[in-house]
């Protein structure tokens, strides 16, 4: 075994979403996260090639690897944000690409843990990357402590008898576990996992420099934001349905849509039905650096979580930590995971989730009583600063790196 006390501990980070180069519209977080690792770790990060993608690069001092897994032109399974399950429910033709992208993900893991020296094995969501680390580090005789991180969709969706099985080995081969939320650790630990052996970690947002409040903006009073994926869980239906009840009470009120996804068309089609399209502007996926400008000046951002007819729930919600981090008064649905953010009347309002009525009172509440919004924007700003800043994610990270690493540590010794 290599003295690991006479190099930096080296990491390997396993994902299907990360930026396919810089300033990209599709999800940042672990791109966030591992780029602030690399204070203390060297960091590959492999994750699936896209059109447009460089094979091998270097980003922000991440060594980025990207395995390919079928004809270049068609590799778009993990791309826009929504995810793989998202991408299979909205064309079944992507269903003939998962065998591929899975040998492709596990013969890249198996080179890598063959041909290299790695301390520790980060896989976000436990399948597929979780199972493939496994499966991988078995057929090449290497056995690299596992932290695999689930950020909701793989926990609460895949909810067959044998996924089930399959997600509990994953987690008995893991050295540790860590979701997003306190509602996640309770499923985790009701499938049978040691309560000690899963930690909770947030995912960050850059609280400090990017979203923050501007004294100098002024914050319309007619404006509507949501922000995310169109995809079913994100529950923007629900919005569109609480508008026309918002516009006989207020009928200067728009919408911004910022995001991209499966559902688009549907959704243009429901605005149109509804008689709102007037009054909705659909601004595509925005870059993160824009985001900001648009949480300054909204009235209030609105979060319809819902839990889909599959069981897939919101792991976190990220964004209503921006939102908050740049003052802007907050309602959102109240699913379990959102309690670690939202404490309702205290820094935002919670409204039952797929309830648009209720969605439609809380709107309508918020635009009468700029105090109270006023007063929830503020408390918000203060929470999130406090307990969710990347510096604080991406240190609690490190700290649990450390640790498996020395649990490791004393297990070879004693062997």
């Amino acid at each position: 075994m290599k003295d690991s006390s006479t190099h930096r501990p080296r990491v390997l980070v396993l994902t299907s979403t990360f930026p396919r180069w810089e300033n990209d519209t599709e999800p940042a977080f672990i791109f966030e996260l591992s780029r602030r690792l690399t204070v203390s770790f060297d960091v590959t990060v492999l994750s699936p090639r896209t059109p447009g993608s460089k094979r091998k690069e270097n980003m922000a001092g991440l060594r980025v690897i990207r395995f390919p897994y079928f004809f270049s032109q068609w590799e778009k399974l993990a791309m826009h944000g929504g995810g793989i399950l998202n991408q299979l429910k909205t064309n079944p033709a992507y269903y003939l690409m998962v065998p591929f992208f899975l040998l492709g993900q596990l013969l890249a893991i198996i080179r890598l843990v063959r041909n290299e020296h790695f301390d520790l094995i980060h896989a976000h969501w436990l399948i597929p990357q979780g199972f493939i680390a496994a499966l991988g580090m078995w057929i090449a005789g290497k056995n690299v402590p596992l932290l695999c991180t689930s950020h909701g969709g793989d926990l609460f969706a895949l909810k067959g008898k044998g996924l089930q099985r399959l997600k509990r080995r994953i987690m008995d081969k893991s050295a540790a576990l860590t979701v997003v939320s306190k509602a996640m650790k309770k499923t985790v630990v009701d499938m049978g996992v040691a309560p000690d052996k899963v930690e909770v970690i947030p995912m960050g947002v850059d609280l400090k420099g990017l979203f923050t409040p501007d004294p100098g903006v002024q914050r319309k009073t007619d404006e509507l934001l949501f922000v995310g994926r169109l995809v079913e869980v994100k529950g923007l239906q629900t919005l569109f349905d609480a508008m026309p009840k918002v516009l006989a009470k207020y009928p200067g009120i728009r919408l911004i849509v910022a995001g991209a996804g499966p559902l688009e068309s549907e959704l243009r089609a429901s605005a149109k039905k509804l008689d709102i399209a007037d009054r909705v502007d659909f601004r595509g996926m925005v870059m993160q650096s824009k985001l900001p400008e648009l949480y300054r000046q909204a009235t209030m951002a609105v979060f319809p979580f819902v839990v889909t007819k599959s069981g897939i729930q919101e792991g976190f919600g990220l964004v209503v930590v921006e939102a908050m981090g740049c003052g802007c008064p907050v309602i959102a649905g109240d699913l379990p995971a959102l309690h670690d953010t939202v404490i309702h009347e205290e820094n935002g309002l919670l409204f039952e989730s797929g309830n648009s009525q209720a969605l439609a009172d809380a709107i309508i509440r918020m635009l009468a009583d700029p105090d109270l919004c006023f007063r929830l924007a503020g408390e918000g700003r203060r929470r999130v600063v406090q307990k969710f800043d990347w510096e604080i994610v991406a240190g609690k990270y490190a700290g649990e790196y450390k640790k498996i690493r020395s649990g490791m540590s004393l297990h070879e010794k004693e062997l």
